[in-house]
């Protein structure tokens, strides 16, 4: 049975979260429908990481097996067809060992939040952003941000839903960037890890943010760290502004040959 890997984008506003819901809409859900009309089901896949409802994604990555041995643009194309109108798309398909495994072969995960700075409302970027009224600090911010980068006990940022069998993680990358837009000023962090605990990213920004306004120091966080306690926890950022930018694999499937 070919086992194919799928490159998925969607927005995540329509949705409950990637995962499958009895009731409720969801990314994995509306791929799987879309499978079930190229070839009988029920069919099941798996994805690199599970996002919560509203958070977006650039390159999600998932796998699924299916009878025939698809041509993957063919494949990428009947699914896209049958997956409208729900904001998703597959923008890449790659034939995969048998053993190959979205969540389990994956080695990093990265990242995107995106806040908008500006006074007036968001309009073309509502849903898509974190809009923010107020300035921040963004030197503060960095200097925060030190503080959460290795390998440390994430418990303070980590839901209390969270599954993970341990909080302990290690944090290779917490990037702020600043970029001037037609939309207005939009402050970008860009994080990577091996693999995060639920809602650490949200955590992450919705505490940096607090210190950004002034009402944290950069010392403070590096405080709430060292507690290992959930309530040291700042504000949760909003969904809508994460977006999964992209899953690493020792070997990318999708990689053309020869560059």
């Amino acid at each position: 049975m070919p086992r194919f890997a799928l490159k998925v984008e969607y927005h995540g506003a329509p949705f409950a979260g990637w995962q499958r819901q009895k009731d409720q809409p969801s990314v994995q859900g509306a791929i799987e429908t879309a499978l079930a009309r190229l070839e009988p089901g029920p069919h099941t896949i798996a994805a690199a990481g599970r996002t919560d409802a509203g958070v977006h994604a650039l390159a999600q990555v998932a796998h699924c097996d299916l009878s025939r041995d698809w041509e993957p643009f063919r494949l990428s194309e009947a699914l896209n067809y049958h997956l409208r109108p729900d904001p998703v798309a597959i923008i890449d398909v790659a034939r995969v060992a048998p053993d190959w495994h979205a969540r389990f072969s994956a080695v990093e995960r990265r990242y995107l939040f995106r806040l908008l700075v500006r006074r007036a409302p968001a309009t073309l970027e509502a849903g898509l952003v974190w809009h923010i009224r107020h300035d921040l600090d963004v030197d503060a911010i960095r200097n925060a941000a030190r503080h959460l980068l290795g390998r440390h006990d994430f418990t303070t940022f980590r839901s209390a839903m969270c599954q993970a069998a341990s909080p302990v993680k290690t944090l290779d990358q917490l990037d702020i960037e600043t970029h001037e837009t037609p939309f207005g000023h939009e402050i970008r962090f860009k994080l990577r890890a091996r693999s995060f605990l639920h809602n650490q990213v949200r955590s992450f920004v919705g505490t940096l943010e607090r210190v950004g306004a002034g009402s944290w120091q950069p010392g403070d966080v590096k405080a709430a760290l060292d507690a290992r306690d959930r309530s040291a926890c700042g504000p949760v950022a909003p969904s809508h502004g994460l977006y999964l930018a992209g899953v690493s694999y020792p070997d990318d499937p999708f990689a053309i040959p020869g560059k």
